[in-house]
């Protein structure tokens, strides 16, 4: 098997050990790795795929669960014997969204506001998988508007959503109560102020910028958002009914925004921020993994970035270059306060210690081989890897998605 294998365009003490198409569907989103199976959100195919990854070098797709017509499936979270997956327009697949500058340029509200017909599901599914390869659906919170775009579960009574509901212009932070996981309720919202279109709130912010929350990861009582070009939030969710701003930090402009992930790092009073890089050739500017010190949550200070990959001109190579997502210490996972790895879309895998946070080093690397075909539909799309999601499981194995180029399985030899 392994003298089948992709051979990676670029390594450094990291090695692919497997891969997998998926079932033919190798366009992957987010991924969740849970008691030895991989469950794998697609962006084009709609619904998603369950991989038995446990045997790393040969992982197995064991089922694929469809999505209802025109509905993305592209994040999920699993914990216990629950999966949590969105349910959202797929957006991508609406010509108003084929130059991608349109999603992520201007609010998604304002772009669909004249849709009529909801055809398309819009709410969270939630899934039982005590039988881990076989997903029954239990229940079902249907919502207004264009949907949910991703998910902070790990357990307990409560979940977390970014979701864009009729009355909103884009993606606002939910609470959602699953005391009884067959009855899920919306408890709690919290937008920033001039995103509620049906309150009269008018945009404080210039054209050209998306204000919506990607995500938000939760420690404690406090939610760590991410809001694209609103910048980064520290919300007291105390009371899950009725979260409250804590603190409120933007740095686009001058930098180009794009916020997708805020991992907070307890132990250390550390929180490591990713910018997400949107457009091809960096035209939406150089993005960057920040590092915030967090001793006062009324007042985040970033105090280093971790250094750009360098062994080649990933700019010029096309698509997007620059950070995408992080491997984000959920329990059950590895988990560490020092080594952190993220994708780095064309630039692949990386690994990064922070022993030091003033002075963040790259210790592993790995871009994969470009993707046999294309499952992006967008016109003019670069067959370029795009490296999109990153998990890592208990024994330090790195599983990564790619929009066209599948699942990789990665041995980190740092």
């Amino acid at each position: 098997m392994s003298n089948m294998l992709p051979v990676a365009e670029y390594s450094r003490n990291m090695r692919l050990i497997g891969h997998s198409d998926q079932g033919g569907r190798p366009d992957g989103v987010q991924l969740m790795v849970h008691r030895g199976y991989a469950y794998i959100g697609h962006m084009v195919s709609q619904g998603f795929s369950v991989v038995d990854v446990r045997d790393a070098k040969n992982p197995r797709t064991v089922a694929y669960v469809p999505a209802p017509p025109g509905t993305w499936n592209v994040h999920l979270q699993a914990h216990d014997d629950l999966l949590l997956v969105i349910n959202a327009r797929d957006l991508f697949a609406d010509a108003r969204f084929a130059n991608e500058k349109v999603y992520y340029t201007r609010p998604v509200g304002e772009t669909v506001s004249d849709v009529q017909d909801k055809g398309w599901s819009a709410g969270l599914r939630i899934f039982d998988i005590s039988t881990p390869d076989k997903p029954r659906e239990i229940s079902f919170l249907s919502l207004s508007g264009i949907g949910i775009h991703r998910i902070w579960y790990v357990g307990g009574r409560w979940a977390y959503v970014s979701a864009l509901i009729d009355g909103f212009s884009d993606y606002i932070f939910l609470t959602i109560d699953l005391a009884d996981p067959r009855k899920p309720e919306v408890a709690g919202q919290w937008w920033l102020p001039g995103m509620n279109t049906a309150a009269g709130e008018k945009a404080g912010w210039e054209e050209g910028k998306r204000y919506a929350l990607h995500h938000a990861i939760i420690s404690g009582d406090v939610a760590y958002g991410s809001w694209r070009d609103g910048g980064l939030t520290l919300l007291d969710v105390s009371d899950r009914t009725e979260p409250k701003l804590i603190s409120h930090r933007n740095w686009s402009p001058p930098f180009g925004g794009g916020t997708h992930t805020a991992l907070p790092l307890p132990d250390r009073d550390l929180l490591v921020v990713l910018d997400e890089a949107v457009l091809d050739n960096q035209e939406d500017g150089e993005k960057h993994i920040w590092l915030f010190d967090i001793r006062e949550p009324s007042n985040p200070i970033s105090i280093s970035t971790f250094p750009q990959p360098a062994e080649r001109d990933y700019v010029a190579k096309g698509a997007h270059f620059g950070p995408h997502n992080l491997h984000e210490n959920r329990p059950g996972s590895f988990v560490s306060s020092t080594l952190i790895f993220a994708t780095w879309q064309n630039a692949g895998v990386r690994a990064f210690d922070i022993s030091n946070p003033y002075h963040p080093v790259e210790t592993g690397a790995l871009v994969p081989a470009a993707p046999a075909r294309m499952m992006d539909t967008r016109p003019g799309r670069p067959q370029v890897i795009q490296s999109c999601d990153v998990f890592v499981d208990a024994h330090g194995i790195i599983y990564s998605t790619d929009y066209n180029g599948g699942l990789s399985v990665i041995e980190y030899l740092g």
